[in-house]
């Protein structure tokens, strides 16, 4: 396809949800080894109360769920963008699930110590407080963060260098767990590798995934997405890589 017709395709595409399944053949990504949806599913079993933070369409809470030995008997999550919530709410009825329209990293609408788990999967802004607030005393706190830097290279192609802080990122996660009063019980980090086979595929990925560039327009970065073009015609690919963190914690 030209320049042209592959903008045009990853304009076209929804980006409502999580469901990344129409990058098939167009790009790929590892995954950390820990393997978050399984651990979530693992503990599920065990508590009588959920909250899913930033739940998105709500496919890989329910993902989760269906993995679990038993369904927690209270089932709740927010999301922060309104087609989001209405993919969630569907996605989680069958758990007898309840979606809340938040704001992102904003007050949670639940009561002090209400949940024995709270987890969330690539959050906007984690709001740790709020979370120490509604788990129960020995409640599992289970966050996949969007670690610093991640996909530096293809924000750094598109935008040029930026400021970079990603040594002191794990410091800085383990001072908002400390600082909510919350036990650190495991703090893991992984890049994975990111590879792009078309242009369609980072036009519509810097479409869904909106804080890999925060201004993204095809207008502003027309030149550099040229360059991007030409780079996959030259090496068949554009290769990044994604920084995923496991954050386990624990209040007393």
């Amino acid at each position: 396809m030209t320049f042209e017709e592959e903008i045009a395709e990853g304009l076209a595409v929804p980006t409502d949800g999580w469901d990344f399944s129409w990058f098939a053949g167009r790009a790929t990504e590892e995954r950390p080894g820990w393997g978050y949806v399984r651990l979530c599913g693992a503990r599920l079993g065990q508590v009588g109360a959920v909250l899913d933070v930033d739940t998105g369409g709500g496919e890989v809470f329910a993902e989760a769920l269906g993995l679990a030995a038993q369904v927690p008997g209270v089932v709740r999550a927010t999301e922060g963008w309104t087609p989001n919530y209405e993919l969630a709410s569907a996605a989680l009825r069958p758990f007898g699930g309840v979606v809340t329209l938040v704001d992102d990293g904003g007050a949670l609408p639940f009561d002090d110590g209400g949940f024995g788990l709270v987890m969330s999967r690539h959050p906007v802004a984690f709001p740790y407080a709020e979370a120490a607030r509604v788990l129960a005393p020995g409640g599992t706190l289970l966050v996949q963060e969007v670690g610093a830097g991640s996909n530096r290279a293809l924000f750094e192609f598109l935008m040029g260098p930026q400021e970079n802080q990603d040594a002191g990122y794990l410091d800085r996660v383990r001072a908002q767990v400390a600082d909510v009063g919350l036990d650190l019980v495991r703090l893991q980090d992984a890049l994975t590798r990111v590879e792009f086979f078309d242009l369609a595929a980072v036009v519509h990925f810097l479409r869904k995934v909106l804080w890999t560039v925060p201004d993204f327009t095809v207008d502003k970065y027309h030149d550099r997405l040229r360059a991007l073009h030409d780079h996959i015609a030259e090496h068949g690919s554009f290769v990044c890589h994604s920084r995923r963190t496991l954050v386990e914690a624990r209040k007393s």
